[in-house]
Parts: C-alpha cells; sequence; structure tokens
C-alpha cells in the first residue's frame, strides 16, 4: 500500500516537474514513515499481549486459588480489614508512646520538685531542732508557730518569749537566698471556744490581728533592743482563718492549744502545686 502511494506519489511529482532526485527524496520520507507506522503496530501488539497474558494468568490463579476454597472477594475484605486493624494498632503504639513520653517528664518533673522540697526541709531543719513543727498542709508547707508562746489569750500583742521565736524563723529565712525569694503566707488560727464582743468582735477578728502582728513584726527593721526580723515585706501577707482550719479536736484542752496557732504558710510556686504528699 506505502509502495503504491508512492509511486501516486512519483507520478504527481514526475507531472509537477519534480526532479529524479526530489521524487527519491520523498519517496526516502514515506518508506521511513512507513517503518515506523509498522514498529508502533508491533509494539502495541507486543504489549497487548503481555497484557492478555498476565490477565490469563490472574485467572487461573484465581480459580486455582478457588478450588482451594479461597474466596478472593472474602480476601480482599480481610485485607482491607486488617489494614485497617493495623493503622489502629500502629495508632495505640503511638498513643502509648506519646503517654510514657509524658510520664517520664511528669517523673523527671516530680524529682526535681522533691529535691528542691528536701532542700527546703534541711534549710528549715534548724527550726525543727528549736521546737516548731514544720509540715505539709493543704499542699503547702507550713511553718506552725505556737499561739500560747507568742500571745496571752485573748490577745493580739506579742509576749516577750515570743520574739525569740520569729526572730529564729526570720534568721533562717533572711539569710538563705532560696527563702527570701520566696512568698509567704501568715496565717491566724483560734479554737472553737467563741470570742464575743470586744475590739476583735470575733475569732475571724483575733486570728487575723494575730497574724497581722506577727507579719508586722517579722518585716519590721532589726533593732537590738524591740526586735525585728528585718524581712522583705513585699514577700509576706496576712491572713485570718478563726476556728475553721483546726489541727486537732477541739474536745480536749491540748487539742484547742494545738489550733490556737499562726502558721507560716511557704506559698508554692506553678511547679510545686503537684502533690507534695506523694513526695513524704
Amino acid at each position: 500500500m506505502i509502495r503504491h502511494l508512492a509511486l501516486v506519489a512519483l507520478f504527481t511529482v514526475v507531472a509537477c516537474g519534480y526532479s529524479e532526485e526530489e521524487w527519491q527524496a520523498q519517496l526516502a520520507k514515506y518508506e521511513k514513515l512507513s517503518a515506523e507506522h509498522q514498529k508502533t503496530a508491533a509494539a502495541e501488539k507486543a504489549s497487548k499481549d503481555e497484557l492478555d497474558r498476565a490477565k490469563g494468568q490472574v485467572d487461573q490463579l484465581k480459580r486455582e486459588l478457588e478450588k482451594m476454597g479461597v474466596n478472593m472477594d472474602t480476601l480482599n475484605e480481610q485485607l482491607q480489614q486488617t489494614g485497617s486493624q493495623n493503622e489502629a494498632l500502629n495508632k495505640n503504639v503511638q498513643d502509648m508512646q506519646r503517654a510514657l513520653d509524658e510520664y517520664k517528664a511528669r517523673a523527671a518533673q516530680l524529682e526535681r520538685i522533691k529535691q528542691r522540697f528536701e532542700l527546703l526541709q534541711q534549710k528549715l531543719k534548724k527550726l525543727t531542732e528549736l521546737g516548731l513543727k514544720v509540715e505539709i498542709r493543704r499542699n503547702r508547707m507550713v511553718i506552725r508557730l505556737p499561739g500560747d508562746v507568742l500571745f496571752a489569750s485573748g490577745q493580739d500583742s506579742l509576749r516577750a518569749e515570743g520574739k525569740p521565736v520569729l526572730n529564729a524563723v526570720a534568721e533562717v529565712i533572711r539569710n538563705d537566698k532560696q527563702l527570701s525569694a520566696r512568698y509567704f503566707q501568715v496565717a491566724g488560727h483560734t479554737d472553737n471556744k467563741p470570742l464575743q464582743g470586744g475590739r476583735f468582735h470575733d475569732n475571724w477578728g483575733l486570728s487575723t490581728m494575730r497574724a497581722r502582728e506577727v507579719l508586722v513584726y517579722l518585716v519590721a527593721p532589726q533593732d537590738p533592743k524591740k526586735g525585728g526580723g528585718g524581712l522583705n515585706a513585699t514577700r509576706l501577707h496576712a491572713a485570718g482563718y478563726g476556728e475553721t482550719d483546726p489541727v486537732a479536736k477541739n474536745d480536749t484542752d491540748e487539742g484547742r492549744q494545738q489550733n490556737r496557732r499562726v502558721e507560716l504558710v511557704l506559698m508554692p510556686d506553678v511547679e510545686e502545686m503537684l502533690d507534695l504528699r506523694s513526695l513524704l
């Protein structure tokens, strides 16, 4: 066919007055196109034959599997389910790893807090040697000052024997860089015996004024005659709790004596708001 077209083209060229060289060039062009067409057709046929063979192999394998009792549709569904299960398993593993990392970070944080807590305990050890009680209450470190040593019954004026106690507390805080940089609450407490009338009106008034008296002494400049703790006034504040936060029962003289107290509460920073009791 291509040869026939070439002859037709030859006659056309001759009729149009082309030379023999030009006619040979045109004939070579058409023969090249014919060869490329045949090559492309052969490649397409080879690809189709390969695809047909592959389809045949797949069909044969499917038939053999079905003879063995394997349902391809069911198998495909199971494979898809397995893929979903693997994804879920991978997610669980990732969640567990994330939880483990969080646990390790929490453990490291607790260890830092524990070390800081133990250091504070060591620094306040001198106060416990003086008979003061250092404890953890409501997740806060508390220095308990006996109220009967500091104040006479129903009064808010510091007793002479109470000032050396406050001086000792102030000295420990003032001479330690870490403690002197912390915030403290001076908290007053009473027993449950009602206080009626007078200038305090009730136990709330008495506990608050006692806390204020201790705070004023602790922040007062050091004076050999008058005394004074010399602490930073911006680091302390006073609060009165009345009878609402007892440390013992009020049904005995001993219990009421424990409840009549002033506490110096070390205010926790953000990290220490974790449960300190877990460290004891």
